[in-house]
């Protein structure tokens, strides 16, 4: 009989088994535990196959085909829907499993479609690449960015009402998203590390960028304090709260009540446990520090990419492909953390998952893409100031990783390496 192994994934959590568990197929290809509804999560691919069959032979037969841009459009939305019902059939779904695994391989698939895409389009020329975004939305054509519009003006003019009227629809984006941030790092010091360097960003490709001119007071109170730092401490909240909770899942068809079926039934698109991250410890290697600095400066590009997209192609903020990314990438970007984490922390995990694989290569396409359209804004840029920003970022980040290192190191001494185990699912 062979004995039981134990072996250390997330950042330090013990799992047992009798057969020792890969990591990389652990973050990969997450297994479901404690199946309630075996329905779920049974093989269903020849009824998959017909339904889908079905649907495209009653779609292609019957709809009107006069329009030849509306049959280029159920064209590709043909290959979309198959290629989308394939990855839920290959793809692997990575390291989460609620709400269902199928929800992470749709997700997956989508994003190397997004890859693809962009793949496409940066083998095209400018004015392709603009007929392209045309022929997507016509109205595209009507709308420029006004270069022109003045940013930061009266900034010594301070209001209760002119601060107040900062805070739209923009402040409670910012808000919300560095909430989602630091619920996927769940770490004080590199999410402020990350917000204050944002800033800097900000000031480094303000004469590229008009809209990064801000007065001191909006970049420092509303940005960094406000919007910044209550999505910190709410993120965080958040953690701690999930964190102290006990997770104990009933099957559905074990509660006799409507009320409580309906409970567990929105439950499911919770976590089925939670794991403390624990990014760096005393003891943490060299590899380990410089590949967290890694981390936040490539948040930084990826930061970027989303203003150079659409300030070089012209979309205004509110345009449905803006919000489409990035719903994507927010999407994208959350197992991609999780991979990346037990890539750096976990030593027996020797490769990168997938899904933070290609969300790597989506933000290097990105920033190619944004490179190559847009010659003449980056002839402007001021070589200084990029200089100086690369500068200040890798030594902001590797400064901040070392202070963490000596935090842990000098203030927590009491404390192991790796956080106790978090409760299970029964």
């Amino acid at each position: 009989m062979k004995k039981a192994k134990t072996m250390t994934m997330d950042g330090g959590n013990s799992l047992t088994s009798n057969d020792y568990v890969d990591a990389f197929s652990y973050i990969n290809e997450r297994p479901v535990d404690d199946i309630s509804l075996e329905f779920f999560y049974k093989p269903h691919t020849i009824t998959l196959l017909a339904v889908s069959i079905a649907t495209v032979i009653y779609t292609a037969f019957v709809r009107d085909e006069s329009s030849i841009q509306d049959n280029i459009w159920a064209g590709i939305c043909c290959v979309v829907f198959f290629f989308l019902i394939v990855s839920v059939l290959t793809f692997p779904n990575g390291p989460f499993t609620r709400p269902h695994p199928a929800v992470w391989r749709i997700v997956f698939g989508a994003s190397v479609l997004y890859l693809l895409a962009l793949l496409f389009l940066l083998f095209q020329s400018h004015s392709t690449v603009y007929e392209v975004m045309y022929w997507i939305d016509p109205n595209l054509r009507n709308f420029h960015i006004d270069m022109d519009k003045e940013y930061a003006v009266n900034c010594s003019d301070i209001s209760f009402a002119k601060v107040w009227s900062h805070v739209d629809v923009f402040a409670w984006g910012h808000f919300l998203g560095w909430t989602f941030k630091a619920i996927l790092f769940r770490h004080t010091g590199l999410l402020w590390a990350i917000s204050i360097m944002w800033e800097i960003t900000e000031i480094a490709f303000a004469h590229l960028l008009p809209n990064f001119l801000e007065c001191w007071w909006d970049s420092l109170i509303l940005d960094v304090l406000v919007c910044n730092g209550l999505g910190i401490w709410c993120g965080l909240k958040i953690c701690k709260v999930l964190e102290m909770r006990e997770y104990t899942w009933v099957s559905i068809r074990d509660i006799s009540s409507t009320t409580g079926k309906i409970k567990r039934a929105i439950l499911q698109f919770t976590p089925v446990h939670w794991t403390p991250v624990r990014w760096l410890d005393p003891n943490c290697t060299y590899m380990r520090f410089f590949a967290l600095s890694q981390l936040v400066v490539f948040w930084q590009i990826s930061e970027l990419n989303t203003f150079f997209l659409k300030h070089i192609f012209e979309m205004p903020p509110s345009h449905p492909l803006v919000i489409a990314r990035l719903c994507l990438i927010g999407v994208i970007v959350a197992p991609s953390v999780r991979q990346y984490y037990t890539y750096v922390t976990d030593p027996r995990c020797k490769r990168v998952g997938t899904q933070c694989w290609v969300y790597g290569a989506i933000m290097v396409t990105e920033s190619m893409l944004c490179i190559k359209n847009g010659k003449d804004l980056f002839g402007q840029a001021q070589m200084c100031n990029v200089i100086v920003w690369l500068v200040i970022q890798i030594l902001v980040s590797i400064g901040c990783v070392y202070g963490v290192v000596l935090y842990h190191r000098y203030f927590e001494p009491t404390k192991d390496s790796a956080p106790e185990t978090p409760k299970k699912a029964n």
